[in-house]
């Protein structure tokens, strides 16, 4: 099974090839093909290669699929005995990437 660790808005995600994953909002429109150049780590059937930090050669390629609202989170503050009490909400923007392919540039030697 081949699957790829890629860096992208300051976090890592494991990915595959057909896997569809949540990141936060990123300014491509949905539809768009985007490149993830940042490739930590690539594991296929034959070998592991890790990078250093990053892996050269190696392009994770996916497709928009669209912006969503991630849910809500509510957090809740009081003080004892004084009747204060709040609610806070906060809901992330989220954009909902297809990934397509996980290539590997040829380098010349």
């Amino acid at each position: 099974m081949k699957f790829a660790v890629i860096q992208t808005g300051g976090k890592q995600y494991q990915v595959t090839e057909g896997e569809l994953i949540a990141l936060p909002r990123m300014k491509v429109d949905a539809g768009k093909q985007i490149e993830f150049p940042d490739v930590l780590l690539l594991s296929s059937d034959e070998a592991v290669q890790i990078g250093k930090p990053y892996v050269s050669g190696v392009v994770v390629k996916g497709e928009v699929v669209s912006h969503t609202k991630g849910e809500k989170i509510r957090v809740a503050t009081f003080r004892a005995k004084s009747r204060y009490r709040k609610v806070k909400g906060y809901r992330s923007y989220l954009t909902t990437v297809k990934i397509t392919a996980i290539s590997e540039k040829k380098l010349k030697s």
